[in-house]
């Protein structure tokens, strides 16, 4: 898709120093990709001590059988 916006010059060169881009389009791709991680990671830890396992369930059994 695209689309035309107004970058804030200091915070894309900010970003640029983070990342190892070459152009705008990588970094904003690439901040995009960032920010669904962290974001996705997020939303699991707001499911923490709300998961129950069922009773016997034994993680590191299923870990062994690889």
């Amino acid at each position: 898709m695209r689309t035309n916006i107004v970058l804030d010059d200091e915070l894309v060169e900010t970003a640029r120093r983070y990342s190892k881009t070459r152009t705008k389009k990588d970094l904003i791709h690439e901040a995009l990709r960032e920010l669904i991680r962290v974001r996705a990671r997020r939303s699991l830890l707001d499911l923490a001590g709300k998961v129950r396992f069922v009773s016997g369930y034994d993680y590191k059994k299923l870990r062994s059988k690889s």
